[in-house]
C-alpha cells in the first residue's frame, strides 16, 4: 500500500525517462496521489507499455540532450496537460567506466549532455510555464557521486556535481518567483542499472561480481541498496503540502551511503 501525500492531487508534472526503473516508480507513486503526468523517454516498447498502464497521461518519444526534442516534449505537454506544477529532471545514463586516459571524448559528451545538458534543456522550457501557473517545483535527480566523486566514474560524477549546483543555483533565482528546486542524490538502486555497473567495475578491478558487490555494501551504514520506490517517495514528500519550505536541498536517500 503506497503512502498517501496531500496537495499532490490535480498537480500538471512532467517526469523525464518516466518508463521504467525510478522515473516509472515517481509516476506510479504521483499517480495514485492524483497527479496528471505526462513522460518522455526513448524507447518505445516501454512508452506502449506506460501508455498501456497509464492511459490518462501523455507520453512523448525524446532524447533530452537534444534541444528540439526537449522544446516537442514540453509542446506536447502543455497540449496535454494545459499547464504545469512540477518538473523531475530523472534522466540519466551511467555512462563509461575506466581510467581517465582511456575514456572516449564522445562517451564523456554523451553522458554529460544526458546527465546534465538534458536538465538545464528541461528546466529551461519548464521555468515560464511554472511561472504562469504562479509557482511550483523542480526535482532534479543527481547522485551521492555528486557528493563524493567516483573513481573510474569521471563522466558520471562530474555531470551529478554539476546537477547539485544547478539545483542550488536556480532555488535561487527562482525562490522569489515561488519556485522550489531540490535534488534527490540516490544511492545504490536496486536494479539493472546498478547490476551493470557493479559488473563493469568488477571488470576494471579483475574482481568477482559478488566481491565488488560486497565492497560496495560495506561502505554503506545500512549495509543494502535502496528502491525505486524509496526515491519516489521522497519526491512526493517533497511536492506534498509538507515540502512546501523545503528548497535549495540536495537530499540523499542512500542508506547512508559513507563514501564510493
Amino acid at each position: 500500500m503506497q503512502a498517501t501525500y496531500e496537495g499532490i492531487a490535480g498537480k500538471r508534472i512532467v517526469v523525464t525517462a518516466g518508463a521504467s526503473g525510478i522515473g516509472r516508480a515517481i509516476v506510479d507513486m504521483l499517480a495514485a496521489n492524483g497527479a496528471r503526468i505526462h513522460i518522455c523517454d526513448i524507447e518505445d516498447r516501454l512508452l506502449e507499455e506506460f501508455t498501456s498502464a497509464h492511459p490518462d497521461s501523455g507520453a512523448t518519444r525524446a532524447d533530452v540532450s537534444s534541444e528540439a526534442d526537449v522544446d516537442r516534449l514540453f509542446d506536447e505537454a502543455a497540449s496535454t496537460l494545459g499547464g504545469l506544477d512540477a518538473l523531475i529532471n530523472n534522466a540519466g545514463i551511467a555512462g563509461p567506466t575506466g581510467k581517465i586516459e582511456d575514456l572516449n571524448p564522445a562517451d564523456w559528451r554523451r553522458c554529460i549532455d544526458i546527465d546534465l545538458t538534458g536538465s538545464f534543456l528541461c528546466a529551461r522550457k519548464a521555468v515560464p510555464m511554472l511561472k504562469s501557473t504562479g509557482g511550483g517545483s523542480i526535482v532534479n535527480i543527481s547522485s551521492v557521486a555528486g557528493k563524493y566523486g567516483y573513481p573510474f566514474r569521471t563522466p558520471y560524477a562530474s555531470a551529478k556535481y554539476g546537477i547539485i549546483g544547478l539545483t542550488e543555483t536556480l532555488a535561487k533565482e527562482l525562490g522569489p518567483s515561488e519556485i522550489r528546486v531540490n535534488a534527490i542524490l540516490p544511492g545504490l538502486v536496486k536494479g539493472p542499472r546498478i547490476e551493470a555497473v557493479i559488473r563493469a567495475r568488477a571488470e576494471e578491478t579483475g574482481q568477482t561480481y559478488e566481491e565488488t558487490e560486497a565492497k560496495y555494501l560495506e561502505k554503506v551504514s545500512l549495509r543494502r541498496m535502496v528502491s525505486a520506490d524509496d526515491i519516489a517517495a521522497m519526491i512526493a514528500f517533497l511536492l506534498s503540502d509538507a515540502g512546501r519550505n523545503v528548497s535549495g536541498q540536495s537530499i540523499a536517500v542512500d542508506a547512508n551511503v559513507e563514501t564510493l
